[in-house]
């Protein structure tokens, strides 16, 4: 008894075009087995994949235990970092693509809220009147109220896509579309303005241990004390409810996040190390103090080898 490949095929279109009829064949109805589908996104290890699980409810149940107990083996073997999403069925409904999308919603939605809950979040909207949905014509960020322009939004959905690589700016308390220039590396720190905060989404393009990668890292540049307190304080607050709305509602998946003061500071191997921090191997021992000269100290129970001396009470 071992895990054997049925079948693997080559992408033809986007993943979302080759889904349905790529995966869909494969299920039998009384056959448990795992599909691994490949998406065309990347993070820092190389593609993403959707791990599928497939347990039709008539299957024997002998099987159904066989490949529920492999499973978290396959997946160590597969490598964790690799699989974005796991999705498990037992009709085909569960595993196409309108319920992997339908899984995507679900995952993302917050748990259920009791009746003083719901009461409490109803009070917290009507005090500061916000909305948070990123389909309707303004955006606005939790909390502190400042809307996202909607080219800023679409923007950033072309980026997600890997077809623009950087942008936002915050204007008149509203987060809006700066620019959105092609940027190599090398021009990256002409882009930090000297005299104002701004965000930044930037598509650092890399190769590392052999692979190519696109990965998307959010810069927060703040100059110092050459901008105002004002203008401090509300790029500070802002930060997590724009990154919280980018990751969550927008599924950009943002490997790195750096705060500069100085432009300068990106450079390619910043950058880099950054994004792949170096594991030390070795820990430097702690150095223990030497005692007083002419003075042993507190007899040890234990002597080393090379200890010949008689220690005296």
């Amino acid at each position: 008894e071992q895990l054997v490949v049925g079948s693997s095929r080559r992408p033809v279109g986007s993943w979302e075009k080759d889904y349905d009829s790529f995966v869909l064949p494969l299920l039998e109805d009384k056959q448990p087995c795992y599909i691994l589908y490949r998406l065309d996104s990347q993070n820092a290890q190389g593609y993403e994949w959707i791990f599928i699980a497939w347990s039709p409810d008539h299957s024997p149940v002998r099987q159904k235990m066989l490949y529920a107990a492999t499973r978290a083996t396959l997946k160590k073997e597969f490598g964790g970092g690799h699989i974005k999403d796991e999705v498990f069925g037992t009709v085909q409904d569960d595993v196409s693509l309108n319920g992997y999308k339908k899984y995507l919603i679900s995952q993302a939605s917050p748990a259920p809220l009791t009746a003083a809950e719901e009461e409490l979040r109803q009070i917290k909207i009507n005090e500061v009147q916000t909305d948070v949905g990123v389909d309707t014509k303004h955006q606005t960020l939790q909390g502190v109220a400042f809307p996202i322009a909607k080219e800023a939004i679409q923007a950033l959905e072309k980026l997600k896509n890997k077809k623009l690589n950087y942008q936002i700016d915050m204007k008149n308390e509203t987060i809006i579309l700066a620019n959105t220039l092609h940027t190599e590396l090398k021009d990256l720190p002409k882009r930090i303005p000297k005299d104002a905060a701004r965000y930044h989404f930037f598509l650092y393009k890399h190769a590392h241990e052999g692979d190519y990668l696109e990965s998307i890292v959010f810069i927060y540049s703040m100059p110092g004390y050459t901008c105002s307190i004002r203008e401090r304080m509300l790029y500070s607050s802002c930060k997590s409810p724009l990154l919280e709305i980018v990751e969550r509602q927008l599924w950009m998946q943002i490997i790195r996040k750096i705060e500069i003061d100085n432009g300068d500071e990106l450079t390619a191997d910043f950058l880099y190390e950054e994004v792949h921090p170096k594991q030390h191997a070795h820990r430097q021992s702690f150095a223990k103090p030497k005692g007083p000269a002419g003075k042993r100290g507190i007899r040890r129970l234990i002597r080393g080898p090379a200890e010949t001396e008689t220690p005296s009470d």
